[in-house]
C-alpha cells in the first residue's frame, strides 16, 4: 500500500521531533525499545512470501506464547491465533501481517534481506519487507508485552492475530474461512496499523469511513482473426478492437461515474502479437480496478464487460468470437474504519501524540484488513491507522526537492524503524486499554 502523496502537508516538517506526552506507558515502551529493535532486524532479514511464513509465525507464535498467550498455529495455512482471557469484558482483536514480497532488497541496510524464495509465479526472486510488515509484526510483540505486564489495568478478552498473504488478498479470508470468528473468541473491536511512505516517521494518520479500496483484478482475452500485416482485410485485428476497448473504458471514470465517488480502471497491461507483419490471433488485457463502494464495484465491473462486448460488435466481430472477461477471486475488499469507533480511539490518542495526529484522505491502496469488518458488519467495530515512516532527514529533503521518496513495495525503503515502533506499540497498546479499561 502507499499512502497518498500530499497528505502530510507543509506544516508538518517537524513531526518527528514534537515531543510527545510523557507518562508510564511511554517510559514503558521505551524500555524494551532496545530488544524490539533487534527483533525488528531479524525479522527484517528473514523475510517470507505469503503463505509460506512458517519460521516467521514459529518465532513470534513462541514468544507469544511465553507471555501466557493461548497460541493457535496453522489458522488458514500459516496464520496464528493468540488468545490472553482476563475476566470479563470487550473482546478485541490486534492484527499483524506478516508476509515480505518478491523484491530484490537496495537499502543498504548491515542488516538488509538477502534471502530468496520461489513465488506463485515459479521464479526464483529476491525476498523484502519493502511494506514495512516487519515494523507491524514488532509492535504486534511489544503491544503484547504490554498488555500481559498490564492485565490489572483492564478487562475482556485479548485476541491476537498475526495474518498471512496479505500482499495477495488471501490472507484474511483464510483465516476467516478457517474458523476465526468461530474455533476463538468473536471481536467487538478490531484494530490495526500501517506503516506509511508519504508521511514523516512519528505521524499518526486516520480516516473516518472508506480507508482504502476494493480491488479487483481483471483479464480480458480479445479474440480475433489472424493473418498478414498486408492484408489486413482478410483478418478480425484484435489490437485495432483491443485499443479501442483501452480507449473506451476511459470513460466507465470519466463519464459514467459521479466525480463525488473516487474509481480508477488501469490497463496496466497490453500483450498481442510477436512480428511485424503478422496481425495475430488474439490480444490480451490486464486492468486494476478500484472503488469504495460495492454498488460502484459493480458498476465497473459490468461496465468493462459491456464495453469489451460492444467495441466487438461494432467490429463485426461473430457472437462466438466475443472477448472473454474475468474477475480474479478472492478480490480485496474495501477498507472500512467505523467513524465512532475510528472518532473514540483519536480522541485518545490526540493529547497522548500531540501535534502528531491527523485526518488524512482515503487512498485507493488496497488492504484485506477490510474483511473482519465485512464478516459482520453489525457487530464489528473497525479501525487501521497510518504510522509514518520517513525518517525526519529525508523527510526535509523531499520538501526541498533535493530527494524522491521511495513508495511502499520499494526495494530502496527504509523506514525510520525504531520510531514506527514506539509510536505503534504506543498507540496500539494506550487505544486497547481505553477499550478495555476496568470499569
Amino acid at each position: 500500500m502507499r499512502m497518498m502523496a500530499g497528505v502530510a502537508g507543509a506544516g508538518m516538517l517537524v513531526l518527528a521531533a514534537v515531543p510527545a506526552q510523557a507518562d508510564a506507558l511511554r517510559d514503558a515502551v521505551a524500555a524494551q525499545m532496545p530488544a524490539l529493535v533487534d527483533l525488528y532486524k531479524d525479522l527484517h532479514a528473514n523475510p517470507e512470501l505469503s503463505m509460506q511464513e512458517v519460521e516467521t509465525a514459529s518465532k513470534l507464535a513462541a514468544r507469544a506464547r511465553a507471555l501466557g498467550l493461548e497460541v493457535t498455529v496453522g489458522v488458514g495455512k500459516t496464520g496464528v491465533v493468540a488468545v490472553m482471557r482476563n475476566g470479563d469484558g470487550p473482546v478485541v482483536m490486534l492484527r499483524a501481517d506478516m508476509d515480505g514480497l518478491p523484491v530484490i532488497e537496495q537499502t543498504g541496510l548491515a542488516y538488509a534481506s538477502k534471502k530468496r524464495a520461489v513465488p506463485a509465479t515459479g521464479i526464483e526472486t529476491g525476498v523484502m519487507h519493502a511494506c514495512g510488515h516487519d515494523t507491524h509484526m514488532t509492535a504486534w510483540i511489544g503491544t503484547a508485552q504490554l498488555m500481559a505486564a498490564r492485565k490489572a489495568e483492564w478487562s475482556g478478552t485479548l485476541v491476537m492475530i498475526l495474518q498471512p498473504a496479505e500482499e495477495t488478498g488471501e490472507g484474511a479470508k483464510a483465516m476467516l474461512d478457517d474458523g476465526l470468528f468461530t474455533r476463538f473468541p468473536k471481536p467487538q473491536y478490531v484494530l490495526a496499523f500501517h506503516d506509511a511512505a508519504q508521511a514523516p516517521a512519528g505521524f499518526i494518520g486516520y480516516t473516518k469511513g472508506f480507508a482504502l479500496a476494493n480491488v479487483d483484478s481483471v483479464d480480458v482475452v480479445v479474440p480475433g482473426v489472424g493473418g498478414h500485416g498486408a492484408y489486413p482485410h482478410t483478418t478480425k485485428d484484435p489490437v485495432v478492437l483491443a485499443a479501442s476497448i483501452v480507449m473506451r473504458l476511459q470513460t466507465l471514470v470519466s463519464r459514467e461515474q459521479n466525480p463525488g465517488d473516487p474509481a480508477v480502471v488501469t490497463v496496466g497491461s497490453f500483450q498481442a502479437g510477436s512480428k511485424h507483419n503478422i496481425i495475430p490471433d488474439e490480444a490480451r488485457l490486464q486492468l486494476t480496478v478500484r472503488s469504495y463502494s460495492d454498488e460502484t464495484r459493480k458498476h465497473l465491473l459490468d461496465g468493462i464487460a459491456r464495453i469489451a462486448r460492444g467495441e466487438a460488435i461494432a467490429a463485426g466481430m461473430p457472437e462466438d468470437r466475443m472477448p472473454r472477461v474475468s474477475v480474479q477471486d478472492p478480490y480485496t475488499p474495501a477498507t472500512y474504519n467505523t467513524p465512532a469507533f475510528t472518532d473514540k480511539v483519536m480522541a485518545g490518542l490526540k493529547p497522548r501524540f500531540a501535534g502528531r495526529v491527523f485526518e488524512v484522505p482515503a487512498v485507493m491502496g488496497g488492504e484485506d484488513f477490510g474483511r473482519f469488518y465485512r464478516a459482520d458488519k453489525a457487530n464489528v467495530e473497525s479501525l487501521i491507522f497510518w504510522v509514518g515512516g520517513v525518517p525526519q532527514a529525508q523527510w526535509d529533503k523531499a520538501q526541498k526537492g533535493e530527494v524522491e521518496l521511495p513508495s511502499l513495495h520499494s526495494p530502496f525503503w527504509a523506514p525510520d524503524a525504531p520510531l514506527v515502533i514506539a509510536t505503534a506499540t504506543e498507540a496500539l497498546t494506550a487505544a486497547t486499554l481505553k477499550i478495555m479499561a476496568k470499569n
